[in-house]
């Protein structure tokens, strides 16, 4: 039941929460920090139990859940059913990991504690089960449930514009789960389980018989219409609505529908909606700019769970739905889907050189960041692929440290001016090493995470058939523009003669015990994942092999 924990040990922990008196601080602190480290071991245990020559789900746990009778219209299922492979386990350890800091970094918010530390242990269940469950309907629940308490983080902790801030995120999150909600009713009304529906079929009498030819004579006996309508069990299974032959002969969304909408399939038009309801989490240019105000405006614990892990599940949603369940549409439109992946990595470039506010320049550099999962998805590669997984669990640590580093200097003087400072190094060597560290990992220098995750993606897209090699060449300058915003707030903030806006008011302390906690273990990780980076390829292998077998590609 490792699963099952790691979704509902938080939720316990927001109920305990909930229900303490209001004059319980130490107690709110303390057992968001306990549940958080507990999802970091358990992350460490499913991790040793995952099968890395495996391609298939690992640790699955499922149980009927909902079944509802439709008439001649079939039967509708639905399951509680979680699963691990290759492409969710590193982002379930990340998850972990950046919400125990997240904790850390919480230790110095001041009112409405129950309130937050509630919202943020719920937020922390509902995204472990985005990257856990293997149902689509399940999925949608948690990814949907996600945005109650995002919405309320920022909008009850936040900066002077929270209220728009939060108001922005929300709008632009529920517009793409409404696309994504229409595709998951049109795929389920369009696919069968044919387990499940072998047993109300009287083929077998429970799912302990199956066998994979019965199953491959139910998808025959499917296509030839031999079965009764009313005997056909739909399914949100994530497994069976990504197999062509389970789908109604007759459907909206089988692969051979002719049916034509606007000038597109109802096919293309489904991949477009889930493609957009993904593409706004991750984000990409131009469904990006609820991301600054969001990072802006939301405490720091907060920017780091948004930049570390919520961006995540859009790339998530690429790989394990939209790519997965449209492998026609992923293919089709790949040289478009890789010049919106360019564009992001140019255009959040050029805007975060731009930048004077601190935390809205790293907030831009995300968005490039980010471009490079897209960049990396589109070329259907090997490289590529796998490329976009580690550049996702790359970014989530750098950018983690990224906002925890900008919150240092903002609890001190409530600045996060790049202009209000220079020669901080004077005061602060230490704040000003680990700074260091992170931005040239994020920039991407040899020896630590950012430079795999960038190097791969862009040797997967350069060697793509699907692609054009100029869209790598310009991806590249993604690249230099990253050194160039990194090293110029680099030189002005921390080089030359000390200087605050500040110095007549505050005294510019170096790292506190809790900061290095929370800075100094993301530092070595980022290291470690830059000169050890099979820690993370040998679970992605398998499963990327696997996954790319129905693009036809080696």
């Amino acid at each position: 039941m490792i699963l099952s924990l790691l979704i509902f040990l938080p939720l316990l922990g927001a109920l305990v929460i909930a229900l303490l008196p209001e004059s319980q601080v130490i107690q709110f602190r303390w057992i968001a920090f306990v549940i958080t480290l507990a999802e970091v071991m358990l992350s460490v245990v499913a991790y040793q139990e995952f099968n890395q020559t495996s391609a298939g789900y690992q640790l699955v746990e499922q149980a009927d859940w909902i079944t509802l009778p439709l008439g001649n219209l079939g039967i509708v299922s639905i399951d509680y059913l979680l699963g691990i492979d290759g492409i969710s386990l590193p982002l379930v350890i990340l998850s972990a990991v950046v919400m125990l800091s997240g904790v850390v970094s919480s230790w110095t918010m001041t009112h409405r504690l129950r309130a937050y530390y509630s919202l943020y242990l719920l937020l922390t269940g509902t995204i472990m089960g985005c990257f856990l469950a293997l149902d689509f309907f399940l999925f949608f629940l948690f990814f949907e449930f996600m945005l109650l308490p995002m919405y309320f983080l920022i909008g009850l902790w936040g900066g002077p514009r929270r209220e728009y801030a939060s108001i922005k995120f929300f709008l632009y999150t529920l517009f793409g789960s409404l696309l994504i909600l229409l595709v998951m009713i049109a795929l389920s009304l369009s696919v069968m389980d044919p387990v499940s529906t072998a047993i109300t079929a009287g083929l077998i009498t429970d799912s302990s018989a199956i066998t994979n030819e019965l199953i491959q004579s139910v998808q025959i006996a499917l296509q030839s219409g031999q079965l009764n309508s009313s005997q056909i069990v739909h399914t949100f299974d994530m497994h069976y609505l990504a197999d062509g032959d389970n789908y109604l002969p007759n459907a909206l969304l089988n692969p051979a529908s002719q049916l034509i909408v606007w000038g597109f399939s109802v096919r293309q038009l489904a991949f477009w909606a889930i493609f957009i309801g993904f593409a706004i989490k991750l984000p990409i240019v131009p469904v990006h700019t609820w991301l600054p105000d969001a990072h802006v405006e939301a405490p720091t614990p907060v920017s780091v769970v948004l930049a570390g892990v919520l961006l995540k599940i859009g790339g998530y949603g690429f790989l394990r739905i939209a790519w997965d369940f449209f492998p026609d549409g992923a293919t089709n439109y790949a040289q478009i889907l890789a010049g919106l992946g360019v564009l992001s990595i140019v255009y959040g470039g050029l805007n975060a050189l731009a930048q004077a506010d601190l935390k809205k320049m790293i907030a831009y550099s995300s968005v490039s960041h980010m471009g490079f999962v897209l960049l990396g998805i589109a070329s259907l590669t090997a490289e590529g692929i796998n490329g976009a997984i580690y550049q996702m669990v790359s970014h989530g640590v750098l950018s983690a440290m990224l906002f925890l580093i900008a919150g240092v200097i903002y609890d001190r003087t409530h600045d996060r001016r790049i202009d209000s400072y220079r020669g901080l190094m004077k005061p602060m060597p230490r704040y000003t090493t680990l700074t260091a560290i992170a931005f040239f990992a994020s920039l991407g220098l040899p020896g630590f995470s950012g430079f795999v995750g960038e190097l791969f993606t862009l040797m997967g897209s350069f060697q793509s058939r699907w692609l054009a090699g100029w869209l790598t060449i310009v991806a590249t300058t993604g690249v230099l523009l990253a050194a160039a915003y990194f090293l110029w707030t680099l030189q002005r903030m921390f080089f030359g003669p000390y200087w605050s806006r500040y110095e007549a008011t505050t005294v510019l302390t170096d790292l506190s015990a809790r900061e290095k906690l929370m800075l100094i273990p993301l530092a070595v990780l980022a290291l470690l994942l830059g000169l050890f980076p099979n820690l993370i390829f040998n679970l992605t292998n398998a499963t990327v092999g696997q996954w790319l077998l129905k693009f036809s590609v080696e």
